[in-house]
């Protein structure tokens, strides 16, 4: 069995409320080439919900090409492991050392991306883990992101303005005590 089906199924077990695994287990038996960007329905992608050592606060980067603030992730350009793929992307987006996944799946959102480009709109399926800051916090920007900023994450979990996605994080994040 495929690491991420057994992941998606384990994930599917301790939240029952959420539909979603069922989703991303079909997109997952779907065709070889989930995780490829090339993969025109949609691909595979893997966030970091990155966490400062004390827990309340998120590194979150003010997104190039969205405009919006968000968790760190990119693309799994063909790595099925995805929990190495949102490590790789939380280091390389932050320039942080000392960081650390903690635990299986820790969020799933599929949302569609925009047309940009040459690039067809097409679907993200993100699987998103909790990353810890172990060392330093102290970041830096890439070319990918416009800033990067620590936000309490108490203050993600009751506004409105932000994404929807984050909000639930938030809230999924503040339950776990």
């Amino acid at each position: 069995m495929h690491i991420l089906s057994a992941s998606l199924r384990d994930y599917a077990r301790t939240h029952v409320d959420d539909a979603v695994a069922a989703e991303f287990l079909a997109f997952l038996a779907s065709s070889p080439a989930v995780f490829e960007r090339t993969h025109a329905a949609g691909h595979f992608t893997a966030s970091a919900w990155l966490v400062g050592a004390d827990g309340a606060r998120v590194l979150l980067t003010h997104h190039r090409k969205l405009g919006r603030w968000l968790q760190l992730g990119g693309h799994a350009d063909g790595d099925a492991d995805l929990a190495r793929v949102a490590l790789r992307e939380a280091e390389e987006e932050s320039g942080l050392a000392g960081l650390r996944v903690e635990g299986g799946i820790f969020d799933l959102d599929r949302h569609r991306i925009p047309a940009r480009g040459g690039e067809p709109e097409h679907w993200h399926y993100d699987v998103r883990y909790v990353v810890r800051a172990c060392g330093g916090e102290a970041f830096a920007v890439s070319a990918e992101s416009l800033a990067l900023a620590w936000v309490p994450v108490r203050a993600l979990a009751g506004d409105p303005a932000v994404d929807a996605s984050l909000r639930r994080m938030a809230r999924r994040w503040l339950a776990r005590g």
